[in-house]
Order: structure tokens, then C-alpha cells, then sequence
């Protein structure tokens, strides 16, 4: 039988928990998605005031994180760079906009984080610091 590392419940929230009342803190509003090494969502949480459309975006994030095991961020470089469109993927949750930040455990990817509603660059802070916090790594 195979068997694989996956990220918690009581992990995702922790990191929505953490990201959150940092944002708070801030007196700013975002989205925060997590989801397990294939990509499906296992916790979400959107603020009051943000945009609606940073929903569904911060689990295109968490989902293009886990699914191509990189940040989204760098693949939307790669987008940027070669040309490629993101139906190239062959998935319409891909997306290149960074925040998309996967947890790796043991060399493997064990789910993802996907923040968005802040400028891109503190979506990608947010997300690496919310994993660290959580983690230590």
C-alpha cells in the first residue's frame, strides 16, 4: 500500500489561525487557503472586507503550490518568461500570481498555503512566515 505525508486539519488551521490575527493585527483583510500534496482543500477562511475574488484565488494558490511543487509565484515566472499560458497546465487552478507556498516535510510536499488580498509580495511574506510560525522552518 502506498502512503504519503499530509498536512493535519489541526495544522491548516493553525496556519489560518496565525494568519489571521497577524493580518488583523495590521488592520488589513485577506484570504487563506490550505490544502493537502494533491491539492484539495482542506481549510479556508476569507476576511469581512476583502475582495471577494482573493477567495478563489487563494485556493488557486494553495493548489498550484501543492500540485507543481513550487511556489506559484515562481511559476508564474516561468509564465512571465517562456511564454507559457496558464492552460498549458492543463488545469484552470493554475495560477502564476504569488502567495501559493508549499510545505515540504522530509524532502516531500505534505500540502500548501495560499494567501491573497494584500499586495502580491506580502501575500508571498505572509505565507512564508504564517509556515515558519507554524512549522519552524
Amino acid at each position: 500500500m502506498h502512503q504519503y505525508e499530509k498536512i493535519s486539519t489541526h495544522e491548516a488551521l493553525q496556519l489560518i489561525q496565525y494568519a489571521l490575527q497577524k493580518t488583523e493585527k495590521e488592520n488589513r483583510a485577506m484570504a487563506v487557503a490550505v490544502s493537502g500534496p494533491e491539492g484539495e482543500l482542506i481549510a479556508f477562511a476569507r476576511m469581512d472586507d476583502v475582495n471577494p475574488a482573493s477567495s478563489q484565488i487563494a485556493r488557486n494558490k494553495a493548489f498550484t503550490a501543492a500540485t507543481t511543487r513550487q511556489e506559484s509565484f515562481k511559476l508564474g515566472e516561468r509564465i512571465r518568461t517562456k511564454g507559457d499560458h496558464p492552460s498549458f497546465w492543463g488545469n484552470a487552478q493554475i495560477t502564476g500570481f504569488g502567495g501559493g507556498v508549499p510545505i515540504i516535510q522530509n524532502d516531500k510536499v505534505i500540502g500548501a498555503l495560499g494567501i491573497s488580498g494584500l499586495p502580491e509580495a506580502d501575500d508571498i511574506a505572509l505565507s512564508k512566515e504564517t509556515i515558519k510560525e507554524v512549522f519552524g522552518y
